[in-house]
């Protein structure tokens, strides 16, 4: 087949999908089991975000994902399986529509990219044939207790912005067809043994870049025939350390899949307590499936004052778990956070 045909074919491809989409939910369906448009809802309005250590005014909430699905808690929609899920994203000014939807009772959820946590609507969403639910603006509030003092990463829900490594010659499949898409390929995660033979990752804010320096997956060091944990470095100078309040380090991770991740501050790992951990987290496989996202994890960690120092600080990520290659997680985002009020 000429490059023009397939060219042709895949044009077509994409116009009849938008046909299909517009003209769903179809009306020729007899079976009872499938309502039709006049048997379905609808449900609109507008999100906004209001962050006030990023801007006091309201913006709109553009590309977010807005839909409905059974009623539960943040984020619950990422693991039910049974209900039925209706989904959209917004405009640029934050509208969204939702139709075709079934009658029945959901809640109403919404996660922005670029913004940290899950939004959720309050109140029950009771949808019966016909309806029409205008909720006009919608403002999500999301996670944060202070001022940013240092990030890595895009809150997007994907690893895909961190170094993500050139496979090895003899394991490089023709899947990956640019910069993209680099992470599908096989046995990436093998190639932190090869980059970290002896030593672990050690992050500097400030002259550190974690599209080049920070590895896509914290995942076990392979030594001979086992597995080793590994633990990662971040280094952070801080000014006058405010002793009355605390600190927040935010940690999103895209994936986790049989994992533990601990946090030391200024403390050894192998002699203190830790100072936070997420426990035994993470069932989906997205490190051996090439993949660069899975669930959405968010944890908030309170940082006492007394963990802190004026001048340099050491912040240590341990990724501990079952010894084999495909545990571990992927980072989405970090972030630290000063007391409420601190500039």
């Amino acid at each position: 087949m000429r490059d023009d045909d397939r060219q042709a074919l895949w044009q077509d491809a994409k116009e009849q999908m938008l046909v299909e989409t517009q003209s769903w939910p179809y009306n020729f369906p007899l079976s009872k089991d499938f309502p039709h448009a006049d048997q379905r809802g609808t449900v609109s309005g507008r999100l906004m975000v209001q962050d006030k250590y990023v801007s006091r005014e309201f913006i709109p909430a553009r590309s977010a994902y807005v839909g409905l699905a059974p009623p539960g808690e943040l984020g619950s929609w990422q693991r039910d399986t049974q209900g039925y899920q209706f989904w959209n994203q917004t405009d640029d000014e934050g509208n969204f529509l939702i139709r075709g939807v079934r009658a029945g009772n959901y809640n109403l959820y919404a996660w922005v990219d670029g913004v940290i946590g899950d939004y959720k609507y309050e109140t029950d969403m009771q949808i019966t044939p016909g309806s029409e639910i205008r909720l006009g603006d919608l403002v999500y509030h999301p996670p944060r207790n202070g001022p940013t003092l240092w990030e890595i990463g895009i809150p997007d829900r994907s690893a895909a912005e961190f170094f993500v490594p050139e496979p090895d010659p003899k394991l490089k499949t023709r899947l990956s067809h640019s910069n993209s898409d680099k992470f599908r390929q096989y046995g990436l995660w093998t190639r932190y043994t090869d980059l970290y033979p002896y030593q672990d990752l050690v992050y500097t804010i400030g002259s550190s870049n974690y599209q080049t320096d920070w590895f896509f997956a914290h995942v076990a060091r392979r030594a001979n025939d086992t597995y080793e944990p590994t633990t990662w470095q971040i280094i952070f100078d801080l000014g006058n350390i405010d002793y009355t309040a605390n600190y927040t380090l935010r940690i999103a991770l895209a994936s986790a899949n049989g994992a533990h991740v601990k946090v030391w501050m200024n403390r050894d790992p192998n002699t203190t307590r830790r100072l936070f951990s997420t426990n035994l987290i993470g069932r989906e496989n997205s490190i051996a499936r090439h993949g660069i996202h899975g669930l959405y994890w968010l944890y908030s960690v309170d940082i006492p004052a007394s963990h802190l120092q004026s001048g340099r600080n050491t912040m240590f990520l341990q990724m501990s778990s079952m010894p084999s290659p495909f545990n571990g997680v992927m980072y989405d985002y970090l972030r630290l956070e000063g007391p409420p009020g601190r500039s």
